[in-house]
């Protein structure tokens, strides 16, 4: 499909910079293909869900994955910055650089303090490889735990491209850019539909009969890329780590046999289960996907999705247009904008009935 369809003009001011608080205080657009938009808020889901239905969390955690130093050649020194976006090894990771123009293959990069009192101040690498499009191996010196432990002491919360160009990273990002289940570290961006849950909603859904799963993917920096190809077709997505246990397998073929819909909350959610259905059924999986979903693809799994508002020609919007229907979405999001709904990671949520035509 041409990308330029999935275009669309969306003010500058409704990309939320901050997120709502309460988290669950969010508004929420539920779109259904049959019967059309209705406005509500995100402490509304219990009751548009049924007994017995199924949500599916990723459980995955964000890594304080943004870093800043310098770049030093000899006596010379020049100011670069750094998103992790996917780990090589124990002591490599990739990454995108800014500006990756002032890096050559060789350059020593130091990106902490220079105390002798604390071994994470002083996180230093050497630039093992250098791509065309500004992405980076950076070879640390540390490497394992110790590693881990001086980059979530000396990273930020890496904020999409879309924000952090607005404001810094600040210490509320490391609490607000993670949802209150998140387990296993590895994403390098939040699945920000489950932005909106707190412990009280939780409970609420709980109650209300809603059984609650976990799948893990780690996010990665692929997902703030757009799509710069004329079709679709053209497009490469970037891989990235996933796994969903055979306990969640079993339990949500139970809740398919008892008559309960699957919930996904994110698009990651919903890809990694629809990866890991590829022949038609739900098994465990474990390993990498670069699962790209456009219009025409057929479900296999997932029958609501919980997702934020996303950018004009992203993959995302390609996604949900293919799970509700082009037309459906692109009047929803005609209405988002016209009555002030707020877009992306920290901004509102929409509930997506799955197109059945």
């Amino acid at each position: 499909m041409r990308t330029d369809v999935f275009d669309f003009d969306l003010p500058d001011d409704r990309i939320a910079l901050h997120p709502a608080a309460p988290r669950d205080a969010a508004r929420m657009l539920v779109v259904d293909p049959a019967t059309g938009l209705t406005d509500a808020g995100v402490k509304d889901l219990p009751s548009w869900l049924r007994p017995g239905d199924a949500l599916v969390f990723n459980d995955t955690r964000v890594i304080p994955a943004a870093l800043e130093g310098e770049r030093v050649r000899g006596d010379l020194r020049a100011h670069v910055a750094f998103n992790l976006t996917k780990r090589i090894d124990d002591s490599t990771w990739a990454a995108f650089a800014r500006p990756a123009k002032r890096l050559q293959v060789g350059d020593r990069v130091h990106l902490g303090g220079t105390s002798e009192l604390c071994f994470a101040a002083a996180l230093d690498a050497t630039v093992k490889a250098k791509g065309e499009a500004g992405e980076v191996e950076l070879a640390f010196d540390f490497a394992g735990p110790t590693l881990d432990a001086a980059i979530a002491a000396q990273g930020q919360m890496p904020l999409p491209p879309y924000i952090a160009l607005k404001r810094g990273a600040d210490e509320g990002d490391r609490e607000s850019y993670q949802t209150i289940y998140a387990r296993h570290e590895g994403a390098v961006a939040a699945p920000t539909a489950g932005l909106h849950f707190t412990p009280g909603l939780m409970e609420t859904l709980a109650g209300h009969g809603v059984s609650q799963h976990y799948v893990t993917l780690h996010v990665g920096a692929g997902t703030f890329l757009p799509v710069k190809a004329e079709d679709t077709a053209e497009h490469k997505m970037h891989a990235e780590w996933g796994e969903v246990s055979p306990e969640t397998v079993d339990a949500l073929a139970a809740v398919r046999a008892r008559g309960g819909r699957i919930v996904a909350v994110g698009t990651t959610s919903l890809r990694l289960l629809e990866s890991a259905a590829a022949d038609g059924t739900l098994k465990p999986f474990k390993g990498d996907t670069a699962i790209f979903i456009t219009p025409g693809y057929r479900f296999r799994v997932v029958d609501l999705l919980l997702t934020n508002f996303h950018l004009p020609r992203s993959t995302l919007f390609m996604l949900v247009s293919a799970f509700a229907g082009l037309e459906t979405m692109q009047r929803a999001y005609a209405h988002a904008i016209a009555t002030g709904y707020r877009f992306y990671s920290y901004g509102d949520a929409s509930l997506l009935m799955r197109d059945r035509s």
